[in-house]
């Protein structure tokens, strides 16, 4: 009697852990927690933005070689496959072209100058470059097989992304500068006293004429 009561008796707390494990609320994951902990490391992160500055002043102040070499592979190597081109003359370009252009010498200069180079560092992943191309005896050969003079001055901004760990030119878009005002002449310097004047005598003859401006 004794042993059926006792094994009623734990029964019935069997019953009752369970009925208040039933009652607990289900543990969820602090949402709200983790993406704190999330942006924390994110804003923790080292970004070396020396080195992206450097690399990417590398690869743009690279391009005189790569066109006075025609290295067709340093084109094909930096822009990315879908790079979006806007040339000065407004038309939409692309990495192909860009690679021809090099590999066939269609583009060519006497001098090309890269200055003013400045690079933004949005993040590890992403960047923008800033800067001014002067053109020497610029030549670039159309489609249509004609050669136009492609000299002056130019700026530009690129837009570098890291794909696989290698930066990547994304877009591209240069417009031409227009050429400074002409500057105001000086204003004429007082004549000097006639008794400074030097003797007509010492004048040099004016048969030589001076070239027209």
């Amino acid at each position: 009697m004794k042993r059926t009561a006792l094994m009623t008796l734990l029964l019935a707390l069997a019953v009752i852990a369970v009925g208040l494990s039933a009652c607990q609320p289900t543990a969820t994951p602090d949402t709200n927690r983790n993406g704190a902990v999330a942006n924390t490391n994110a804003a923790n992160e080292t970004i070396d933005t020396a080195a992206i500055e450097a690399e990417l002043t590398r690869i743009e102040k690279d391009f005189p070689r790569v066109l006075k070499e025609q290295d067709a592979q340093a084109v094909d190597r930096v822009e990315a496959d879908d790079i979006v081109i806007i040339y000065p003359d407004g038309e939409v370009g692309s990495k192909s072209l860009d690679v021809n252009d090099i590999k066939t010498g269609a583009l060519s200069a006497d001098l090309w100058e890269v200055t003013d180079v400045k690079v933004k560092v949005l993040d590890k992943d992403a960047a923008f470059v800033t800067g001014r191309s002067i053109v020497t005896g610029g030549k670039a050969k159309t489609l249509d097989g004609k050669t136009i003079d492609v000299s002056g001055q130019y700026r530009f901004i690129d837009t570098f992304a890291r794909r696989n760990g290698e930066w990547k030119l994304v877009a591209s878009i240069s417009t031409p500068v227009k050429r400074p005002p002409v500057a105001a002449p000086a204003s004429p310097s007082p004549k000097s006293s006639p008794k400074a004047a030097v003797s007509p005598i010492g004048k040099p003859s004016n048969a030589t004429t001076k070239p027209t401006p």
